[in-house]
């Protein structure tokens, strides 16, 4: 459809005739002289321009070209013929896992199962404890105490994946690796929470208290570390809306209620929707760290099964690519969440990601 002349044209009564107004004139010279004006400014910061480049590059070969080995989760598996010669098998990996009937699609709805109920637990009670954190944080007088709180609360974050499991369990002193109970299994035969028999044997060894393990241990690494973006941005809060709501003689918890939170709304829906992203996408090192054959049932999860499955022997290359396509299904199923809850944050708050 062509556009009226009217459209980006003025009709000049004096001449008679149309002309070009100003403002169009603007644009079209923005138009035409785009990609000048592109490179003047990527000549102006070329500084920031080449900081970006280590990133690009840690993009491309570690997130973009792996996606070509995906195709094996699509063709018939050999070691020897690279991926691009390997003929096509359709779904077949992805039914077996699916409906396959057998040993490994029961091990895997198992590992999927506790994937996620691993995940759902960390999401509702890991996500509030760092916005609480970060509430307690702004309600600290003194610069000095609060920032020796905040660095006793980080330093989980920075320990080792293999430290921080290793004093968990010492902790609950699980019986095959230690004798005796922890200090935590001690406490709980105390109160009457387990027996003395179960405290003995060790917790990690039961299969009922792995997840409560697991989540109390995630919040204590990471609760503090996660609680700085929402400490920022309830600092960056303006004091004149405390004196607002002061004045109005609310309290110190009515101005959590009614200031902090409503301002700091948008940074927690931005982090939730890409908490719920990786919902189902859950590291194999701690777990691998903390389970053992006894807790199957409650700990293992897609990462971990996928890592032991490929282990064993007998299992034929065919096994080791459809522990592939479980991972390109796991990350597919992440990014139908993020699409999802970023949806419904747009249209519920008028907040979303993108």
């Amino acid at each position: 459809m062509k556009d009226r002349a009217a459209d980006f044209l003025e009709f000049d009564h004096a001449s008679g005739a149309y002309r070009i107004s100003p403002e169009q004139a603007v644009r079209d010279d923005v138009e035409k002289h785009y990609w000048r004006h592109v490179g003047a400014a990527i000549i102006k910061d070329w500084r920031l321009y080449v900081m970006l480049v280590p990133m690009l590059l840690v993009f491309l070969f570690w997130r973009y070209f792996p996606m070509y080995e995906l195709l094996g989760c699509f063709k018939v598996s050999d070691s020897v013929v690279p991926v691009s010669e390997q003929l096509f098998s359709g779904f077949s990996y992805f039914r077996r896992l699916l409906v396959g009937g057998d040993q490994l699609s029961t091990d895997f709805w198992r590992a999927m199962r506790n994937t996620f109920i691993l995940s759902f637990y960390g999401l509702c009670f890991g996500f509030p404890i760092p916005i609480i954190l970060a509430l307690f944080f702004n309600e600290i007088r003194s610069n000095a105490a609060r920032s020796v709180y905040q660095v006793l609360t980080y330093l989980p974050k920075f320990m080792s994946t293999v430290v921080m499991t290793s004093l968990v369990t010492m902790l609950v002193k699980q019986g095959s690796l230690t004798t005796g109970m922890g200090i935590v299994s001690q406490a709980l035969s105390g109160l009457g929470f387990v027996t003395p028999e179960v405290a003995n044997a060790g917790l990690l060894n039961n299969p009922a208290f792995f997840r409560s393990i697991y989540q109390i241990s995630g919040i204590w690494e990471s609760a503090g570390y996660d609680s700085i973006v929402f400490f920022a941005a309830i600092i960056a809060i303006s004091p004149t809306s405390y004196e607002a709501a002061q004045i109005d003689g609310a309290d110190k918890m009515a101005q959590m209620r009614y200031v902090v939170l409503p301002s700091i709304l948008s940074t927690i829906v931005i982090m939730l929707i890409t908490r719920i992203g990786s919902l189902l996408n859950i590291g194999y090192e701690k777990v691998l760290l903390l389970y053992n054959t006894n807790t199957y049932v409650t700990a293992d999860v897609v990462s971990t099964f996928a890592n032991r499955i490929s282990g064993m022997a007998g299992t034929g290359t065919s096994a080791g690519t459809g522990i592939a396509a479980a991972e390109m299904m796991n990350n597919v199923i992440g990014m139908l969440l993020v699409i999802g809850a970023n949806t419904i944050a747009r249209k519920a708050s008028n907040t979303s990601l993108y």
